[in-house]
């Protein structure tokens, strides 16, 4: 494969656009690239995530979620185009079902809190959905195919579900919301 990138500073999108892989330039607030944006940026917090401590089997699938991500921006980059493939979703399913499965049920909601890594997990999740939404506002729009939509959809569960494993790690635990309901449960209940 030959290099992609020759140049950084192009100077072209200084008129406020910015070039599709469609040899298309559209702005720079438009549906693409507001979406690409957050795709990047979800990107990017994932290989923070990947600067802490972390089992091997997460980092693994970390590193493959990166690429696929980078998959998914290709493809918003060059309207028409599949580059995400299936097998790219049936992972996250997987991954899922995997995690999930070593889980205690929850009774409470829990709280993005915690160790470092399950709170970098509860960012990525927050951005997951922010791109999520972006995906669906241009899907609105223009005629896209799930695909895009579905793995973000998908990721963000997946990083719910980290965070509970990267909370719960070497013994440590959830963090959860105290509400005034549960909290007049509590005192209803302690013995006097």
């Amino acid at each position: 494969m030959g290099k992609r990138v020759s140049q950084v500073v192009t100077r072209t999108g200084d008129d406020g656009t910015t070039g599709l892989g469609n040899n298309t330039r559209v702005s720079k607030n438009s549906g693409r690239p507001h979406a690409m944006g957050d795709v990047d940026e979800l990107n990017s917090h994932i290989g923070l995530l990947l600067c802490e401590t972390l089992p091997a089997d997460v980092r693994g699938l970390l590193g493959d979620i990166q690429d696929q991500l980078f998959n998914l921006g290709g493809e918003l980059a060059m309207p028409g185009f599949e580059i995400l493939k299936d097998t790219a979703l049936a992972q996250l399913d997987d991954a899922l079902a995997r995690y999930n499965a070593a889980l205690p049920r929850l009774e409470e909601f829990i709280l993005p809190a915690g160790t470092r890594a399950a709170c970098q997990a509860h960012v990525c999740r927050t951005v997951a959905r922010r791109a999520e939404r972006a995906v669906v506002a241009l899907q609105e729009r223009e005629a896209m195919r799930p695909a895009p939509r579905q793995y973000l959809n998908r990721l963000s569960d997946l990083f719910f579900v980290l965070a509970r494993v990267l909370n719960r790690m070497d013994g440590g635990q959830e963090v959860y919301w105290q509400s005034e309901k549960l909290q007049r449960s509590r005192q209803e209940d302690a013995p006097e």
